[in-house]
């Protein structure tokens, strides 16, 4: 007797491809969204300012310390109590340029809601704006953001502190500067910037390419690295 011809299952068939279809779709999706351009705002240009962000101090052709801070992290205040003397020493005297990059990465807690009123970002922002309108006293003006840091946990500092703290570290206060802080002109960009592959946290610290795990030893950790 003949065996009955089998049937072809075009349901399963189409079901399957279907399928196959859908994948496709949701995987170009996220590759679109992961591609997905960062909004950075405005982005800050000067003569001090690299074209990645970096706020240079000093004038060395032999080494460079790049350092990634946070307005906002104790951590980065510890660092700069314990070393950044010795590494303004080094600028002052030649030996390195010392390149600031503003990171944002505590403007948000982990639930993604805003931590201390954004401060992380409103005070790099105002950071880029005095490098831009008074050089000459940005340095003394990250010093003072340092001194008087606000807790991590708390409302942060306002936009008029902000700019109060610049003036009393000898910023020359003038409108368009004033104006660009209370405006947190290059808020966007600062919270688009992102840390180097490798690193966890702030701060981070590059000297002459490599990152280096923090001791607390100026020595050991920069200047014996320094060429």
């Amino acid at each position: 007797m003949a065996t009955a011809a089998k049937k072809t299952n075009w349901f399963a068939i189409w079901v399957s491809i279907a399928v196959v279809v859908v994948l496709g779709a949701v995987t170009v999706l996220v590759i679109m969204m992961n591609n997905k351009p960062v909004d950075t705002g405005t982005k800050p240009v000067g003569s001090h300012i690299t074209d990645t962000g970096g706020i240079v101090f000093g004038d060395s052709k032999t080494n460079n310390v790049t350092t990634y801070i946070d307005f906002l992290c104790p951590i980065c205040n510890q660092f700069e109590k314990a070393e950044g003397s010795a590494i303004k020493a080094q600028v002052d005297a030649g030996k390195t340029v010392l390149q600031v990059q503003p990171v944002a990465i505590l403007d948000a807690n982990p639930d993604g809601s805003p931590r201390a009123n954004n401060y992380s970002s409103r005070a790099g922002s105002a950071m880029y704006s005095v490098t831009i309108h008074d050089y000459a006293h940005a340095y003394d003006f990250m010093q003072a953001l340092y001194a008087n840091q606000p807790a991590e946990t708390g409302p942060g500092l306002t936009d008029q502190q902000i700019v109060d703290i610049a003036k009393n570290a000898g910023v020359d206060m003038t409108p368009a500067l004033q104006s660009e802080i209370l405006s947190n002109k290059y808020q966007k960009y600062v919270q688009s910037q992102q840390l180097p592959q490798g690193a966890t946290g702030t701060p981070t610290i590059v000297v002459n390419g490599t990152q280096v795990s923090l001791t607390g030893d100026p020595q050991t950790d920069i200047i014996g690295r320094l060429k």
